[in-house]
Formats: C-alpha cells, structure tokens, sequence
C-alpha cells in the first residue's frame, strides 16, 4: 500500500515538473536566481530557474558565465506575451535605463551556440534559448514560458524549467500583442545569481 502511493506521488511530481507548476522539484542545478523589478526599481520578487546542464551543456554553460560576470544584471524583459512567454537577456542592447528600442536583436560579445535540441517539451516555466531564424544563433537571451507551447518542440533549445516564483513570473509586465509583446517601461533583472 505505502508503495503504490510513493509511486502516485513520484508520478504526481513528475507531471508538476513538466508542467512547470509552482513548488516543482529542484533539480541537480545550477539554478539562477533572478530578482525581478519593474521599472522604478521596485523589487517584484524573486524566480528560481533549475538549468539542465544534462540536456544542453553548451547553453547551460553561457548563462551561467554570463550570470556570474553579471552581464544579465539590469536587462529588461522587453518581449512578454500573455499566454505565451517572458523573453529577456540581451546583454547588448537590453540594459534598463538605456534605450531599449534594439532590444532583442543583440547578444554578448561571445559567438552564437549551435542548437543543443533535446526530449524536454516546452511546458509552462519551461525555459529556451531564444534565437533568429538560424537553429544555430543562440547567444544570451532565453525565455520562460508562461503557458504550454509544445510547437517550439525540436526548434529551440530547452535550458532548465522555473522552480520557484511562478507568481512572480506571472506579474511580469506584459506588452503589446499587436507590437509582437514589445513592452513599455518594462521589468528588468534587478540581479542574477548562480547557485552550484
């Protein structure tokens, strides 16, 4: 009896996992932990996101340099679609208090990574690279998915899942959905840190 409901409840975190729910387990790491504010620098809270560097070693590898020489500390959210995703990281062009007008279409002074596609499916606060239209143009910016989005399967690269601050995630400032989710006065990554 106690078997069979250690198995319903390993089967029942399992599903929480993939579907990205609040409270999921963390996995082996690293994780960043990003403390997100909205404009005027007002603290929102805190997300934790588990990276699989199991799954993509090459991409897992990037975020966390770029975390720990804090490039990712002040970059805005400048692409946030309800019911689809929170996009940030673009290290170039992406820093609040600048003009953010070109932000998305940079990335860091390394080179872009070659695709690293694997079995995890995009799920809500699953985490990808974004990239333009080549697979193999990856370079700093990710996204976060706010809801199931199973047609970016195979066509991005999945780097970890959110683990922590789903609510926070959900707060984040959202754009214009006739603009493409280009947002005004967006939230920034106040800090980001990496924890082993």
């Amino acid at each position: 009896m106690l078997h069979k409901a250690l198995i319903a409840t390993l089967l029942m975190a399992g599903a929480a996992h993939a579907e990205g729910l609040p409270g999921v387990t963390d996995g082996p790491g690293p994780n960043l932990v990003i403390e997100v504010a909205d404009a005027s620098g007002a603290s929102k809270g805190q997300i934790v996101l588990d990276l699989y560097a199991d799954k993509a070693p090459k991409h897992v590898e990037r975020l966390v340099t770029l975390a720990k020489a804090g490039n990712y500390d002040g970059v805005v959210f400048h692409r946030v679609i309800d019911g689809f995703m929170a996009q940030t990281g673009d290290v170039e062009f992406g820093k609040q208090g600048a003009d953010t007008a070109r932000a998305g279409m940079g990335g860091s002074s390394m080179p872009d990574l070659d695709a690293e596609f694997n079995d995890v499916s995009f799920q809500r606060g699953t985490v990808g690279m974004a990239r333009s239209q080549s697979p193999n143009s990856a370079n700093s910016q990710f996204f976060i998915d706010l809801a199931p989005a199973e047609f970016l399967d195979g066509q991005y690269t999945v780097v970890g899942q959110l683990v922590d601050g789903w609510d926070v995630l959900n707060a984040i400032k959202k754009g214009d959905a006739a603009a493409n989710g280009s947002v005004s006065e967006p939230d920034y990554m106040l800090k980001v840190t990496v924890q082993e």
